[in-house]
Order: C-alpha cells, then structure tokens, then sequence
C-alpha cells in the first residue's frame, strides 16, 4: 500500500474518532464527617480486639453512585457525580475512624487485613442515599448491626440503626452533607452500642 492511501486511511480514522461523543465529566464526593468526642479521659480503655467489617449491600449500594429516591419506589443515582469510593466502604472506613477518635477500643482493625480479633462488628447496609418525602430532601441510612464473636461466629448482639438528617435544599451538595450528617450521628450511636455490648460480654466469659 502506498502512503498516499495509508495517510488517507489514518485521516479517516481520526475524523471518525473525534465524531464520538465525549465521555460525561464526574465530579468526585468523599463523605463529609466531623470526629467524635475522644473519651479516654472519662472511661478507661478496654481490652479486647475488635474487627470493623465492610458492610454487606446490594449493587446500587456497593458502588460509587450516590443513590436517590426521588419518588415512590423509584431509585435513581445522581448524574455526572460520584462517590470518591463504594459506599459500603466510604461507611467502613467512617465507623472506623469514629472508634479511633472514641480512643477505647485500642486493638481495632477491619477485614481489608484480615487479622484476628476477638469481637467483629458485621453488618448489612439496608439504605444509603437522599430521599424526598411529601417532597422535601433527605438522607436516608439504615443499618442492620451484628457484634460477632470472633473464635465461634457467635452472635452476641444485634441491632437496627436507622437515621434521617433533612437537607438544607434539593441541590446534590445539600444531599451530600446531609448523608455525611446522617453517618456522624450513625457512628456515634453504633460505637456506643459496640462499647457497651462488647463489654458486657466479656464480663459474661
């Protein structure tokens, strides 16, 4: 083939590929979060281990979308936005960082080193996303908790967590800091409850 033609052929394919339509822009959203209370002065730390496992949940969940129920049983994501990681692991990572900041629970890991401990705090994520009821916006989580115990795979507790923190406006912004509102107000709740089951059990053994 001469080069006259493969010049030609080269041209075309470049005119083709700048026909395709460009690929949406995303903008990326880590979750919002303030620390929680450090609380070794008041209450002394405990002894026993405990394992932060990644939260169970369905695809719409378990990916970075940022999902929204505009109305009825619809679900929905929002468009050209995402979150900076899944959202079950955006959650993990904020329960986390929350018992880190308590400062009782010193021998803390979660499963993405898969070391052993003796208490695991499992869990299903049930909901995760803005909503609107009677029309006005809001962040909607809700949590299935289970504190396991680490040798036997033991139930030792469990319990529902469910929180709604209304948005300031509909815009997608609003939204986000009412979901990372939500999970500051989640995680306070759910380290207290592990502290205090976790405790008590180990009192039991």
């Amino acid at each position: 083939m001469s080069r006259l033609p493969c010049a030609l052929l080269l041209a075309a394919l470049l005119g083709a590929c700048s026909l395709l339509p460009e690929s949406e822009p995303l903008t990326l959203y880590r979750l919002p979060a303030s620390p929680l209370p450090n609380q070794t002065l008041g209450a002394p730390r405990v002894d026993w281990s405990l394992r932060v496992n990644t939260p169970h949940s369905g695809a719409l969940l378990d990916s970075p979308r940022i999902a929204v129920l505009p109305a009825g049983a619809r679900v929905s994501a929002y468009q050209g936005a995402r979150w900076s990681d899944r959202a079950t692991l955006l959650l993990r990572d904020r329960l986390l960082d929350g018992f880190r900041d308590d400062g009782r629970i010193a021998l803390l890991s979660s499963d993405a080193n898969r070391l052993r401990a003796e208490l695991q705090l499992d869990s299903d994520l049930r909901a995760f996303h803005g909503e609107y009821r009677n029309g006005r916006p809001e962040a909607h989580i809700l949590l299935e908790a289970r504190l396991v115990q680490g040798r036997s795979r033991r139930i030792l507790a469990s319990r529902r967590f469910q929180v709604r923190q209304a948005a300031a406006d509909t815009s997608l912004a609003a939204m986000v800091s009412a979901l990372g509102q939500a999970t500051d107000r989640l995680t306070l709740e759910l380290v207290q409850w592990t502290l205090e089951r976790g405790q008590a059990a180990r009192d039991r053994n």
